[in-house]
C-alpha cells in the first residue's frame, strides 16, 4: 500500500493517517477470536487495570500467535511506515489494547517517543505507531484522542507518572496540553478523534501527544498497536523487558496482502513460553554492556 502525495502532505500537517474500514470484516474476525484466549493467560506480558482484572494491555503476541504473528508481518501496516521512513524497520513494540466495556481506564495525555527516549534510549523519533480496531470505535467507547500538528513540537517537557494507572508513562502536565490545543484550534479542531468501524486502521507519529478518556460505555474497545522504528534508529537501553521492548532489531520480511485468511507459516518463538531472558534489564547503555561481555 503506498501513500498518495495528497496523504503525505495530510500525515506532515497533521501527524497521522486515518484508514476508515481498511481491513475487511472476515480479516478483523481472525483477530478478534484469538484475543480471548490471551487475555486469559497469567502471564507478566498482560497488564491488567489497577483494582480490575480486565486486561489493560497484552504485549508481544506476535511471538506466540499466529493471527497477530502474520499482522506483524502486513504490508499493509508495514509498507506505509518503510515509505515515510525511506527504510527498513523492526518491531519495537507490540500490543493489544483492551479498553473493555465499563472498566477500561484512562490514557494520560503523552507521546510515545517520550517514554521510548527516556526508558529505551531510542536516538530519535524515527519510529511510527500503526492501531488497528478490532471493534467498532465511536465517542463513548475511549477513542483515541489527537491534538493535530503537535508532533511538529517535538519531544515536549513530560513527568514520569506512576501513579495514575496501572502502566506507567511520561505524561504531558495539562497547561501545557491546553496550550498545545490552543495553538492547534482550539474548540475549532484543536482535539480530533478518530472513530470508525472495527478493521479502521491509524498511522500516526511517535511525538503526536494522545490520550483517551475511560470507557463507561457498555461496548468494548480493543485495538492493535504496531510500533515500528526504522532499523538504524533501535533502542540503546534494555532498561524494560523485552517483551515491553523488543531486542531484535531484524527488518520485518513483509507476507503477501492475503495473509491473515491464507496458510503462510510464520515463526512463533514464545509458543512454549516466554523465555526468562526476556524479563532481564539493564539501565547500562548497549555500549557499556557490550564492553563489559
Amino acid at each position: 500500500m503506498r501513500l498518495t502525495p495528497a496523504q503525505l502532505e495530510s500525515f506532515d500537517r497533521e501527524g497521522y493517517l486515518f484508514f476508515p474500514g481498511l481491513f475487511s470484516a472476515e480479516e478483523t474476525r481472525v483477530l478478534t477470536s484469538a484475543v480471548p484466549a490471551l487475555y486469559a493467560r497469567r502471564e507478566a506480558y498482560n497488564v491488567r487495570e489497577k483494582g480490575s482484572d480486565a486486561v489493560r494491555t497484552n504485549f508481544a503476541a506476535h511471538l506466540y500467535s499466529e493471527p497477530f504473528a502474520k499482522l506483524a508481518r502486513h504490508p499493509r501496516m508495514v509498507q506505509p511506515v518503510m515509505e515515510l521512513f525511506g527504510e527498513e524497520v523492526y518491531m519495537h513494540q507490540f500490543k493489544i489494547n483492551g479498553k473493555m466495556a465499563f472498566e477500561g481506564d484512562v490514557w494520560q495525555w503523552h507521546q510515545d517517543y517520550g517514554t521510548w527516549l527516556n526508558d529505551d534510549l531510542m536516538p530519535t523519533e524515527r519510529a511510527m505507531n500503526v492501531a488497528i480496531f478490532l471493534d467498532d470505535v465511536n465517542e463513548f467507547n475511549g477513542p483515541l484522542m489527537f491534538i493535530p500538528g503537535s508532533h511538529r513540537k517535538g519531544v515536549v517537557e513530560a513527568s514520569h507518572d506512576l501513579t495514575t494507572t496501572s502502566y506507567p508513562l511520561w505524561t504531558v502536565d495539562n497547561a501545557l496540553i491546553a496550550n498545545l490545543v490552543e495553538r492547534a484550534g482550539g474548540k475549532d479542531g484543536g482535539i480530533v478523534s478518530p472513530k470508525g468501524p472495527a478493521g479502521s486502521m491509524i498511522l500516526f507519529h511517535s511525538c503526536l501527544v494522545h490520550a483517551s478518556t475511560s470507557n463507561l460505555s457498555p461496548w468494548n474497545r480493543v485495538s492493535v498497536y504496531l510500533s515500528l522504528c526504522a532499523v538504524s534508529n533501535h533502542i540503546r537501553r534494555f532498561k524494560r523487558p523485552e517483551y515491553i521492548a523488543h531486542r531484535d532489531f531484524a527488518p520485518i520480511a513483509c507476507l503477501p496482502d492475503d495473509c491473515l485468511l491464507a496458510p503462510y507459516p510464520v515463526d512463533l518463538p514464545w509458543r512454549e513460553g516466554m523465555p526468562a531472558s526476556a524479563l532481564a534489564t539493564s539501565n547500562d547503555p548497549l555500549d557499556q554492556l557490550k564492553k563489559a561481555a
